[in-house]
């Protein structure tokens, strides 16, 4: 059992449920107590979109050391890509990932492939794939670029009730498509790591003629504008790529009026190796889970653009509806995902100390404001900040 005492209310958590939510709660002796009465107490985070790398990558990141990472920044689900080799495209390859994620620290769930292989010629089974585990379909990482594979994939997806999210590479022309197919379909269409203002107008224009759309931003792309690449290098490389602060700033209004709904951080680890290869060699991506709240809270809240309320909705309760998840509240009987933190204390993000395998963050030697001091995944204790 573990016992938060908060400032205003604790909550009382026996094996994976909160059982208790109310001022005052005796503790029993065998009780862990935890004092978060001078931090904030939320619902875990919920990422949407990253990149653990198991099966065929394990040497940039596997589901055990991606979990971990999720831990230590206040993630307690987190959903992975399914761009690995082999590619998960089939319940066989659904059930080893998902029989890896049992042992990990916190839930970790898989996206499966639109199409075999992901090499957008042959749908696959959407069905089986959903009734295996699957909780979304997407070719993240290689565009659906046929439009008839993509109306079929929508109307597809629409018929198994299951979400399409669209990793648009030429983003926005590639939006406007995603956008007309969806609304000729009538089907809901998730658009990934949304990093420019035409395409966030496009999203809104659409949102606002009742297109089924949804959409997700990364922290790079409303804290960084491409002026980092000049500093950081390889370490600021990736797809779609940092914009200029125009962009920024309608990711921020995008964030701020709900045109985009969530907060995903596209989490893809790299060694050390490949990302110091010459800039036009070198892969995309850069890590995300350990600093998501911190970059969240720093750009969007310390800035007073958001409220902490407003981030928790976009990185934890609304990711949670999208894909009616089991989580995002603290109330009784509920999940005991749970994520403390202090929103204001300062931390110089060091890429040594964290629990990914990876280290390619642009954020390296800079200071962020909000640190996680406990994250609690289905009731157990899996971080502790003791820094």
């Amino acid at each position: 059992m573990i016992l938060i005492k908060g400032s205003y209310h604790d909550i009382l958590i026996e094996n994976d449920r909160i059982i208790k939510v109310e001022s005052n709660i005796s503790a029993p002796p065998e009780v862990k107590v935890i004092d978060a009465s001078a931090f904030v107490v939320a619902p875990g985070l919920v990422d949407i979109h990253v990149h653990f790398r198991e099966p065929g990558f394990e040497y940039k990141e596997d589901i055990q050391t991606g979990a971990e990472a999720a831990a230590a920044g206040g993630v307690t689900t987190c959903c992975f890509m399914p761009n690995t080799s082999p590619v998960i495209d089939d319940p066989e390859k659904l059930n080893y990932v998902i029989q890896k994620a049992k042992k990990a620290a916190v839930t970790v769930l898989p996206i499966a492939a639109v199409t075999i292989g992901q090499k957008g010629e042959e749908l696959t089974d959407f069905a089986v794939l959903k009734k295996a585990g699957a909780v979304a379909l997407s070719d993240d990482g290689i565009p659906i670029k046929n439009d008839k594979i993509m109306r079929d994939a929508l109307l597809k997806a629409k018929e198994n009730e299951i979400l399409l999210i669209s990793h648009c590479e030429e983003e926005e022309p590639m939006v406007e498509r995603d956008l007309m197919l969806a609304e000729e379909t009538d089907s809901r269409i998730h658009i990934a790591h949304v990093s420019t203002a035409f395409a966030v107008d496009a999203i809104r224009k659409a949102k606002a003629k009742g297109i089924k759309v949804t959409a997700e931003a990364a922290p790079h792309h409303f804290s960084l504008t491409e002026d980092a690449v000049i500093l950081k290098g390889t370490l600021a490389k990736m797809s779609p790529p940092l914009r200029k602060q125009e962009d920024v700033d309608a990711i921020i209004q995008g964030l701020c009026d709900g045109t985009i709904d969530v907060i995903a951080t596209d989490h893809a680890p790299h060694s050390s190796v490949e990302k110091s290869l010459p800039y036009q060699n070198a892969p995309n991506g850069i890590i995300g889970l350990e600093s998501l709240l911190a970059t969240s809270l720093t750009y969007l809240y310390h800035t007073g653009k958001l409220t902490i309320e407003d981030i928790i909705r976009l990185i934890s309760t609304k990711p949670s509806e999208l894909l009616t998840f089991n989580s995002g509240i603290l109330a009784e009987g509920c999940i005991a995902d749970i994520v403390i933190f202090d929103p204001d204390e300062e931390w110089t993000v060091d890429p040594e100390k964290f629990k990914s395998k990876a280290r390619n963050t642009p954020f390296g030697g800079m200071k962020l404001r909000g640190k996680v001091k406990y994250t609690i995944s289905r009731g157990r204790l899996v971080y502790e900040d003791r820094y």
